[in-house]
């Protein structure tokens, strides 16, 4: 798909610019000048793309569709709308309130609050553009179980006493709000809302290609490979304990796990450690801390990390170490 890019991009880094190909310089430089670009469009591409299928959505449409519906099959709706909702962990907490509002029980909320940043589209779709159908395929089934099971287990903990601030319940029944657009007034919105997110995130996709050339240039395979290449037990819990100090999106934090994999570290440790960066973060426990009680957010990043762990287990054991 992009084999033309990477031949011009060894022209502008090797021909134009004049870098040896076989230096460590020359090697990390044609690489972020490849990946940057053939990220950027991935992005544009996807988020335009999701952006225009969720004009078809809105938010008070799901809260009402939510409302009501019992523990197990509301866990599973609130993790298939943190599909498509383009939230990182702390960005969620807004929604998170308002299900709350709407008398959506806990454990559905957290589902949600879950599989907003895990399940990312963008995530997802970056996975898929990546690594192929099946690498993003074995991700949201297993991302997916994570945040249903940690929300269903949550909800019947009977933690609502650990909620700090007084959430106020909404007044009257939800109602459908329906929304009339035509197909290019749609184009539009979502092509306005790609421009928003780009312009939001291209930053944080450079600083994580630049870190990704480094380590491709400069980081010796050998060196990935004896520290988490191989399947030592501690592997994975070292990239979940190493990622949670973090916070990034998944667009920043992709080119990594391309880099890392392509050095030599499982697939299932590396996706542990882009888990752990955008599901759980020291950020997101800072701004729950204010209308959560410790306890509550003790267990809430207890049970993640530990489905974080199962994955990222499950996909070293599934793909056997390639």
């Amino acid at each position: 798909m992009f084999s033309w890019w990477e031949k011009l991009s060894g022209k502008i880094t090797f021909d134009f610019i004049g870098l040896n190909p076989k230096s460590q310089l020359g090697e990390a430089m044609h690489f972020f000048i490849f990946d940057t670009l053939k990220i950027f469009i991935l992005l544009v591409t996807i988020i335009f793309m999701v952006s225009f299928l969720r004009t078809y959505f809105n938010t008070e449409k799901v809260r009402v569709y939510l409302q009501g519906k019992s523990e197990f099959s509301g866990n599973i709706l609130a993790s298939l709308f943190g599909i498509i909702t383009p939230f990182c962990s702390c960005s969620a907490i807004p929604l998170f309130l308002g299900f709350m509002q709407a008398r959506i029980p806990m454990g559905i909320t957290f589902s949600f609050l879950i599989s907003a940043p895990l399940n990312n589209e963008i995530a997802i779709a970056m996975l898929f553009g990546l690594f192929g159908w099946k690498i993003a395929a074995l991700y949201i089934a297993l991302g997916l179980s994570v945040s249903i099971i940690g929300g269903y287990v949550i909800g019947k903990m009977n933690l609502e006493k650990y909620v700090l601030i007084p959430v106020t319940p909404m007044e009257g029944e939800l109602s459908d709000i329906k929304i009339e657009l035509s197909v290019k007034q749609r184009a539009k919105e979502a092509w306005n809302y790609t421009k928003d997110i780009f312009n939001k995130i291209y930053i944080y996709v450079m600083i994580g290609v630049g870190i990704g050339a480094f380590i491709h240039g400069y980081i010796p395979t050998e060196f990935i490979t004896y520290y988490a290449g191989g399947d030592s037990w501690y592997a994975v819990p070292l990239a979940v304990l190493l990622g949670i100090p973090m916070y990034s999106n998944a667009s920043g934090v992709m080119p990594l796990i391309e880099v890392l994999t392509s050095k030599g570290m499982l697939m299932g440790t590396a996706l542990s450690f882009m888990m752990a960066i955008t599901a759980l973060s020291l950020p997101e426990a800072m701004i729950l801390k204010r209308i959560l009680h410790i306890r509550l957010i003790a267990i809430f990043f207890g049970i993640v990390g530990l489905g974080i762990l199962i994955v990222g287990y499950l996909f070293n054991f599934i793909l056997g170490g390639n």
